[in-house]
């Protein structure tokens, strides 16, 4: 099952029948908006609705090739309808803080050619790792300037889906440091004349919606690894 969020990470609300229902509180649909826990970015909350009666999500994994959604009650079976609506507020964090993720990897690649060597995003703060050798936070604050530059610009992101031996001929598609799944499509976000990147995550769909970038906080974790702790703030 592919989730409607490849295709559109603005989808707050959805149609599904239940697929598979295991110990009474892990769900599987036929199709599903909800993002789960991968890629550095958190699981999506939100709630199932069945004939009024509403099933709040504590959880949403990945397992076996297929999205499961752990239910806060139980209550649902296999055959049943149900409309899905996300907490959007949450999910709108993350894609705005996983575009600027993306924005901040592009400059810091091209400036020093560092690789992402783990990131994590967050309702309170997110963080990039890069193999950088030098820690100076002063640069590190310099290259978030240069990302709300970007930001300002407004900038087109869009995404797409390509057979996985055509997506790796790009360039520098891949920025993390270790190697990308083994899958016969690979999902590709493009940040307009700036960023193209290998992605499986929710993002939005031009830059001047980030709002702007903070660093938060640069540390030293070690041997060629700097992290970068940031937030994103509503525009003007």
């Amino acid at each position: 099952m592919t989730g409607l969020y490849i295709t559109d990470s603005y989808l707050k609300s959805f149609e599904a029948r239940v697929e598979a229902v295991s110990d009474g509180k892990f769900v599987v649909l036929d199709k599903t908006a909800f993002y789960p826990n991968s890629g550095g970015q958190p699981h999506d909350t939100g709630i199932l609705v069945r004939d009024g009666e509403e099933f709040p999500l504590a959880y949403v994994g990945l397992f076996g090739g297929k999205i499961s959604h752990e239910l806060g009650r139980l209550g649902l079976e296999a055959g049943d309808e149900v409309t899905g609506t996300i907490d959007w507020d949450r999910r709108y964090l993350f894609m705005r803080s996983h575009t600027a993720c993306h924005l901040l990897s592009a400059v810091i690649f091209k400036e020093t050619g560092a690789m992402i060597t783990g990131n994590q995003i967050g309702e309170d703060r997110s963080r990039v790792d890069f193999s950088l050798e030098e820690f100076d936070r002063s640069r590190l604050a310099g290259y978030v300037d240069e990302v709300n530059e970007i930001v300002k610009e407004d900038r087109a992101v869009k995404t797409s889906v390509l057979p996985r031996e055509e997506a790796m001929e790009i360039p520098d598609l891949v920025r993390l440091a270790k190697d990308v799944p083994d899958r016969e499509e690979i999902r590709i976000v493009e940040v307009e004349g700036i960023d193209l990147q290998a992605c499986g995550g929710t993002h939005v769909r031009r830059t001047g919606e980030i709002g702007s970038v903070e660093m938060l906080k640069a540390e030293n974790k070690g041997k060629s690894n700097r992290r970068v702790y940031f937030g994103v703030c509503e525009g003007d």
